[in-house]
């Protein structure tokens, strides 16, 4: 499934940012366990805004934290002792190949670099992937890829087939434009459950209202603290400046 949106009309601002606003509320605030989550959009100033977020309610998931090193963001165990299964848990969440930045939950990450290095398309590499085989949550694995060149954006999800186990079904969303302190949104799960419930329908408008510092401190605050384990926000200025804060 691709879906392109191109020329977005922000003509009623007001009720977007209204929606937006409930979004926030209703998907991130007072949600006991989105899980991981990506957003990508543009703050007030129209400067690129990459989100992503790691959730754990397992011992093994909660050894975590963030690492920014070398212009990539990775997970690592924060004791290595207590490390059960790092397929996972452990890998490179964002990294960045020519003008394109690259988010995902999951060693993913690599597969679209390496793809792009070696002349593949984005939709080429993800058609290498699979959702994660952790039943019975079946967790999509999400995506986010930035192209500066071509001031455009892209949030794809690879989810279970209801069919079956072993397929899964690619959904693709590009943005040619997107109107400023705005974003999209995708997580992991649609809430808390047993199994999870994993996420369903379309990518999430949300505010991205700040810079760097601000919006990770909002979304940092909004995330129910006893599931949310580390979040990392990156901004991408016009002059070039590069900001990350975790």
């Amino acid at each position: 499934m691709i879906c392109t949106a191109n020329n977005l009309n922000f003509t009623n601002t007001e009720l977007t940012r209204e929606t937006a606003g409930q979004n926030f509320k209703n998907h991130i605030a007072e949600n006991v366990y989105p899980g991981r989550g990506i957003v990508i959009g543009r703050n007030h100033e129209n400067s690129w805004i990459v989100i992503y977020w790691i959730m754990g309610r397992s011992s093994n998931s909660r050894n975590r934290i963030f690492r920014h090193e070398n212009g990539i963001l990775l997970t690592e165990a924060a004791d290595p002792s207590l490390v059960e299964d790092p397929a996972l848990i452990i890998y490179n969440a964002m990294r960045d190949v020519d003008d394109c930045v690259v988010v995902t939950n999951g060693s993913q990450t690599d597969t679209i670099c390496e793809g792009f290095m070696q002349g593949e398309s984005f939709y080429d590499s993800l058609y290498t992937e699979k959702h994660e085989p952790d039943a019975p949550n079946f967790t999509p694995r999400i995506f986010g890829l930035i192209e500066q060149k071509k001031s455009s954006m892209t949030l794809a999800k690879i989810s279970k087939c209801d069919f079956s186990a072993e397929q899964s079904v690619y959904h693709f969303y590009r943005y040619n434009e997107i109107g400023a302190g705005f974003g999209y949104c995708l997580t992991t799960y649609m809430g808390d459950g047993n199994p999870l419930p994993p996420f369903n329908g379309d990518p999430i408008l949300l505010p991205l209202e700040g810079d760097a510092v601000q919006i990770a401190e909002k979304y940092w605050e909004a995330l129910n603290q006893d599931n949310r384990i580390s979040l990392a926000v990156r901004e991408l200025t016009f002059s070039g400046k590069d900001c990350f804060k975790i």
